[in-house]
């Protein structure tokens, strides 16, 4: 995933589904969640705690995955820059961190992934995922819908 050239590898992601009771989906369309219901590959971001942007991407209306993890690969400089860390492994761990050392905003929700500053590429290789239950929820927290590299450390979080 990169934003205007800068970003990396995704190493950690959730899954919220409609029905989900952790999904901001779940009570419906509002305001702030309006484009969780756009097409498949609409951008939907939103603050978490009026601090930190987070970005996910719909899978299909009401659906989304959520980015918790980079590992950072290109322009790390001016990641550094934006995240005020020589530390390569605090860049993107975190849906927040990941914001910021990309310059993700409010004014790229709704922005479909493949429109300018937007770039994804599949990966080459077979790798293994690790699973387990979603982190820095309140609801739902037994679904088993959070996915990363295995062995990452990149990771937000160990599985």
């Amino acid at each position: 995933m990169y934003v205007s050239g800068v970003g990396g590898i995704i190493v950690e992601t959730e899954a919220y589904g409609n029905d989900d009771a952790a999904s901001h989906s779940f009570g419906g369309p509002t305001e702030r969640c309006s484009a969780m219901f756009g097409s498949p590959g609409t951008s939907y971001l939103y603050r978490s705690y009026g601090i930190h942007w987070c970005y996910n991407v719909v899978c299909r209306p009401g659906t989304a995955v959520l980015i918790r993890a980079i590992e950072p690969e290109k322009q790390l400089d001016t990641m550094r820059k934006r995240r005020g860390t020589d530390n390569v492994k605090l860049l993107c761990s975190g849906p927040g961190r990941i914001c910021q050392a990309l310059q993700l905003d409010g004014s790229l929700n709704g922005k479909a992934i493949w429109d300018v500053p937007f770039e994804f590429h599949l990966g080459k290789d077979i790798v293994e995922i690790a699973n387990g239950v979603r982190i820095g929820i309140s609801k739902a927290t037994e679904t088993p819908w959070r996915y990363g590299l295995a062995g990452s450390k990149f990771l937000s979080r160990r599985f």
